[in-house]
């Protein structure tokens, strides 16, 4: 009956501002056409407060946040419904879905009666019914992926704020991205998303930018993918007080990584579960949790293959203890390290290996900044100086057997000598 009730009161609400974009009849999902707030439906992107967003992890997902202009464009498709955005293809990570922008009408539905309108009933990551839906490909099927927010790419792309007033005398279209289907292209590491377009006020998320792009070489129209924030309190999701985003930049509000003094686990977590999370997520002998964990938090823009190599696969595994550790802990990428969680041979290896990928992209790995998650190298029977495990953890051979070894061999050299 409830649910019944939100879904009438959302077609009573509904107030149709354009023809369904053309996506919305080639792929087959209900279209959120319903005015989520007093500002816009779904598809104009608006944010009210710091819990609209939602956080989830998971992935691939895109990023729409700097669609617009060259070189990732968004092109007005003919008609002005929609706009064909160049975006970024993130293949795993921490990312946000404004609940007011959720474009399925039945995803929308589930996620408010769970998360309440405002989505401060979800604050935890993967809470919100809508990170399912991202993760398993069922919020549009037969997508590649879903736009959302995420805080990748911002040390190269930047981050910031330009405020375009709606004009009176002629349209201020912008792209309405968030929780756009979008499709792989040729280009490595680029999609097309089919963003709605909305006649509105907006903010870009950069500081000092033209809202007028005018035409792209073609003579077709550009517009910038972007938002609304009524209260100009900005468009990137903020952390509660004291508190902080596991897994996202730390000049962001995101948590910390480790340093070399390795704290105790939270009382509340169970070590035994973390472990074996990371212990059941497998592909071909590897277990993704940790080599995920040693690339994602010191990714940058130019890694996200490194992130693809790392993390692919990991989408599909439970990791609801690993999570719960970072978000007790307030730490990023350390619930391996903080439980003594052990990998196997071929992990310590992958491991390695993806630390020197990073180390050639120009990229600090996290070994290189906590003396964690450096793997071992067994290719060519040398391992690595850090392994997997904390500072100062037993390795297979401890160094005391090889010191009690040298001093027995000398007392016999001296015992049995001349």
């Amino acid at each position: 009956m409830k649910r019944l009730s939100v879904f009438f009161i959302s077609i009573l609400v509904s107030y149709v501002f354009m023809a369904m974009p053309a996506y919305a009849q080639n792929f087959d999902f209900p279209f959120n056409d319903t005015m989520t707030t007093d500002f816009g439906p779904a598809f104009a992107d608006i944010l009210l407060e710091p819990t609209n967003f939602l956080p989830c992890v998971g992935g691939p997902y895109a990023l729409c946040y700097y669609s617009g202009p060259e070189t990732e464009t968004c092109v007005v498709a003919p008609g002005g419904g929609f706009a064909n955005c160049k975006c970024f293809e993130i293949p795993y990570g921490l990312y946000f879905v404004d609940i007011n922008a959720i474009l399925n009408l039945n995803i929308y539905i589930d996620t408010i009666e769970q998360c309440g309108t405002d989505g401060s009933m979800c604050q935890l990551p993967n809470s919100a019914p809508v990170c399912t839906n991202i993760n398993d490909g069922t919020f549009i099927p037969g997508t590649d992926m879903i736009s959302t927010f995420s805080f990748d790419c911002i040390p190269s792309e930047g981050i910031g704020n330009t405020n375009c007033p709606q004009d009176q005398d002629m349209q201020s279209l912008y792209a309405g991205c968030m929780t756009a289907p979008c499709t792989r292209t040729a280009e490595e590491g680029i999609v097309n998303c089919l963003c709605p377009t909305f006649d509105g006020p907006y903010q870009i998320g950069l500081n000092n930018q033209s809202c007028n792009l005018g035409s792209d070489n073609l003579g077709s129209d550009m517009v910038w993918s972007a938002a609304f924030n009524p209260n100009d309190t900005g468009t990137i999701p903020t952390p509660p007080i004291d508190e902080c985003f596991p897994d996202a930049p730390e000049s962001l509000g995101g948590c910390p990584l480790i340093t070399d003094a390795i704290p105790p686990p939270p009382p509340i977590i169970d070590c035994s579960n973390v472990c074996q999370e990371y212990e059941d997520c497998q592909v071909n002998g590897i277990e993704l949790g940790y080599t995920c964990d040693a690339t994602l938090c010191t990714a940058q823009c130019n890694g996200r293959d490194i992130v693809g190599d790392a993390c692919s696969g990991l989408q599909a595994c439970p990791v609801t203890a690993i999570i719960a550790l970072e978000v007790a802990a307030g730490c990023s990428c350390c619930a391996s390290q903080i439980c003594g969680c052990d990998a196997n041979s071929a992990t310590e290896q992958m491991i390695f290996d993806l630390n020197m990928e990073q180390r050639t992209s120009d990229i600090i790995p996290q070994c290189d900044l906590n003396g964690t998650l450096c793997g071992e190298n067994f290719n060519n029977g040398i391992s690595s100086t850090c392994a997997l495990a904390p500072p100062g953890a037993q390795k297979s051979f401890p160094i005391y057997f090889l010191v009690l070894g040298l001093i027995a061999m000398r007392m016999f050299i001296r015992r049995y000598s001349g």
